[in-house]
């Protein structure tokens, strides 16, 4: 609306809030959503794990849907042609 009328240059630091509130979410369950999906997740796992893994755990928690999706055949087919790498300590 402000850009519109050219009262942007006006308004800048309006523009940016109202540019703000429209880019956030009406409610917060998906973040609420994403904390009891840590929480659930930490829980089974005792925090026995590093951070990173966890959040990868927690994200994959979250997008269950995308990955019922995905055709993992391909992936262990790629993931099985690798070499094996080991390390000389």
């Amino acid at each position: 609306m402000l850009r519109r009328r050219k009262l942007h240059t006006v308004f800048p630091n309006t523009d940016i809030a109202l540019r703000l509130f429209l880019t956030l979410p009406v409610t917060n369950a998906s973040g609420e959503r994403s904390f009891s999906k840590l929480a659930f997740v930490k829980n089974r796992l005792r925090s026995s794990m590093q951070q990173e893994r966890v959040s990868n755990l927690t994200l994959m928690s979250i997008e269950h849907d995308i990955l019922r999706e995905m055709d993992f055949k391909n992936i262990i087919k790629a993931f099985s042609s690798k070499k094996t790498r080991r390390k000389h300590f």
